[in-house]
């Protein structure tokens, strides 16, 4: 059994291995000479989240779409760099809206550098991806131009917050959908698209890219509880730490207080505090990890996941399809 890409997703298909593997190769190597520049800072900025590393699960979404037509068309490999750029210059950003000190375990690049720096890398990356597009066609560029107006909306929303007439819950995913889900979802159809896929085939896979995106999210919001940091790479409750309101505390928050239940009454007072407090925060994380929300947050994610299981039926059995759906299995892996 060979292991390729991200979250442990295990491929038994030789050919499937090889192609995979040799237009991931191909990506990683065109990344890195794609963010080059005539100013050296530029490339050092630009290469920064580059070399920290990286799951790569939108590259390897393109490649295993691209399975579904010619995996060695033209367009597969560019178009799989261009959602990783576009996804890498997203990080750069984020960080300096967060104010995060780390990304990939290595120091950000705003925290290395400043903030004026790290904007400006991500605009030199958007910059970068927009370049490589345009050899892709106006189809591929109105598609990007699509995903990319979802992913800045859904990044506006989670800024603004839900208004006083809005459902929290459905705002968060909302925020979701647009932040990750487009993304995901046009890596899917951009490799199915590049490698001349049938348009049903296409359609599909689309819409499994836009489950898979909203399932590994929300995987990533109960890791951030249950975990204990070796699996999601980040401190456990660093969400709960900082007032996130996630999946977990959403569905808390939706559920009536259980009056016979001290611990409940206990959890929802500490919700209310600031959770800075390392002991506050130790207590919190305790009695969330055992109140039902947790597991109503586990059935929500894995019900994203079937979905997108689902979703696959119609295509032909084939190694990618069942690869793709191994990626199905490791969200409930994730979420255990």
């Amino acid at each position: 059994m060979t292991v390729v890409g991200p979250f442990g997703l295990s491929v038994q298909d030789r050919d499937l291995t090889r192609d995979v593997q040799t237009g991931m190769d191909a990506v990683e190597a065109a990344l890195a000479e794609t963010v080059k520049s005539d100013v050296s800072f530029i490339t050092i900025t630009a290469s920064h989240l580059i070399e920290a590393g990286g799951k790569r699960f939108r590259p390897l979404l393109v490649m295993l779409a691209a399975q579904f037509g010619d995996p060695y068309a033209p367009g597969v490999v560019p178009a799989a760099v261009v959602v990783e750029l576009t996804h890498l210059a997203t990080l750069y950003h984020d960080d300096v809206m967060d104010e995060a000190p780390v990304r990939r375990g290595a120091p950000s690049a705003n925290s290395r550098w400043d903030n004026s720096v790290a904007i400006l890398t991500g605009d030199f990356l958007f910059s970068r991806a927009s370049q490589v597009l345009a050899d892709l066609g106006p189809e591929a560029v109105r598609l990007q131009a699509d995903a990319f107006e979802r992913l800045v909306t859904g990044q506006i929303l989670e800024t603004a917050g839900p208004g006083p007439d809005d459902d929290p819950l459905r705002h968060y995913l909302d925020v979701l959908a647009g932040k990750t889900g487009s993304l995901v979802a046009v890596s899917c159809r951009f490799g199915s698209l590049m490698a001349g896929a049938e348009p049903w085939v296409v359609d599909i896979l689309t819409q499994y890219g836009e489950r898979m995106g909203m399932a590994f999210q929300l995987a990533d919001d109960v890791l951030d509880i249950a975990s204990d940091g070796h699996e999601s790479g980040k401190t456990p409750g660093t969400d709960l730490r900082e007032g996130v309101p996630t999946l977990p505390i959403l569905l808390l928050q939706e559920m009536p207080a259980d009056e016979d239940d001290p611990a409940d009454a206990r959890l929802r007072e500490l919700l209310q505090l600031d959770l800075a407090d390392d002991d506050l925060h130790a207590e919190a994380l305790r009695l969330l990890r055992k109140h039902p929300a947790l597991e109503r947050a586990r059935r929500e994610t894995l019900r994203y996941a079937e979905e997108a299981r689902t979703l696959l039926d119609p295509l032909p059995e084939c190694p990618a399809k069942a690869a793709l759906q191994g990626l199905c299995d490791a969200v409930a892996i994730r979420t255990m």
